[in-house]
């Protein structure tokens, strides 16, 4: 197939079409030009960061790893039409959101390593760089974070398989994958021409004319703002009777000594305490995921020496914290934290005690 180019109505060119020489060449025009994916046919005003390439799992480096606006974590597998058998790349994607998947429960651990790529790339840390290209406030940075981490935890990532042509087989195999699991699987066919020092590319997807059940396939049925209702109720379905004692002591604290008490986002339910005598950020996050989340990265950027006292006040009472804590959001699970319920709350009614 050919394409005419013209300069205000003449000097036609046919142009033939080109060939992406190898996948690595493919895999940087993707990153320099993630808009040349199609995914506006999937979400609407669709803005793709590709965070990092050649992002390291136990089953080798993903290409590309993205995140849009919603949090919502993209694997980019790109394949060129010569391999040999073009199916094998959906169990590839597969392997790799298993491999990805292990990070669950991490989430510092796992922006740590989008950090390396990163720092070397932009000169500036993950979440400051998805700050950066978002343009978000610290709030909306904090929900998009959130959401990632929920996104990580329950292992719901869109697969997205770019090559310069795909076969019938292909195509069908992805639009079953499709109709039939939990998975979103994309392939996009990327026609490429080169003429002079322009490059042309024709994107077109396929998989994502197949609709879905909502309750089955819409990952945004995951991101409700959680109403106290429905958080306690979460609560009690995921908490042991001992847990969800020591989670509703937590938020029965919060509710009567807080400024404001803001309600998550994402599959798990979620409360973060502001306490404006003490700084505009909240302390810290509960999750029905039975994690405690202290968040000293959104501390620190209004008040250092709170950060600072915090830390070490958790510290006296047996928390642990790496010499970076200031730039993370250290989680501890709910073995780590439950026998310190009353000693946790008591740190925290000093600090207002002694900023009255």
């Amino acid at each position: 197939m050919a394409i005419v180019i013209s300069k205000d109505g003449k000097n036609a060119v046919r142009v033939e079409k080109s060939a992406f020489d190898k996948e690595e060449h493919l895999e940087k025009y993707i990153f320099d030009n993630p808009e040349s994916l199609p995914l506006y046919e999937i979400k609407e005003d669709i803005r793709l960061l590709i965070m990092a390439r050649q992002f390291p799992t136990q089953s080798g480096p993903i290409d590309s790893l993205g995140v849009d606006m919603d949090g919502e974590l993209y694997i980019i597998e790109t394949k060129l039409f010569k391999n040999s058998d073009k199916r094998t790349v959906v169990a590839q994607a597969l392997d790799y959101g298993a491999a990805l998947w292990k990070h669950a429960g991490n989430f510092s651990e796992f922006l740590a390593k989008i950090d390396e790529y990163t720092l070397k790339t932009f000169n500036l840390r993950a979440v400051d760089k998805i700050k950066e290209y978002f343009q978000l406030s610290d709030e909306s940075l904090e929900v998009l974070l959130d959401n990632m981490r929920s996104s990580l935890d329950d292992g719901k990532f869109h697969f997205v398989v770019p090559m310069d042509k795909l076969d019938d087989r292909l195509k069908d195999l992805i639009i079953y994958v499709n109709q039939n699991s939990q998975f979103d699987i994309y392939a996009i066919e990327l026609e490429y021409y080169k003429h002079a020092n322009y490059e042309i590319v024709i994107p077109k997807i396929f998989g994502a004319e197949v609709k879905k059940d909502i309750n089955v396939s819409s990952s945004n049925a995951s991101r409700k703002k959680w109403t106290e209702t429905g958080m306690i109720k979460d609560a009690k379905q995921k908490l042991s009777a001992d847990e969800y004692l020591s989670f509703e002591k937590i938020y029965s604290f919060v509710k009567q000594q807080a400024t404001e008490v803001r309600l998550g986002t994402g599959s798990y339910g979620s409360f973060s305490p502001i306490f404006q005598v003490l700084c505009s950020k909240s302390l810290f996050t509960l999750s029905t995921d039975k994690r405690l989340a202290f968040n000293f990265e959104w501390i620190v950027k209004d008040n250092e020496r709170t950060a600072e006292i915090f830390k070490t006040k958790l510290e006296s009472i047996g928390f642990t914290f790496p010499d970076n804590y200031k730039e993370i959001r250290p989680s501890i699970m709910i073995e780590g934290w439950i026998n310190k319920t009353d000693q946790f709350l008591q740190v925290i009614s000093e600090m207002i005690g002694e900023n009255k």
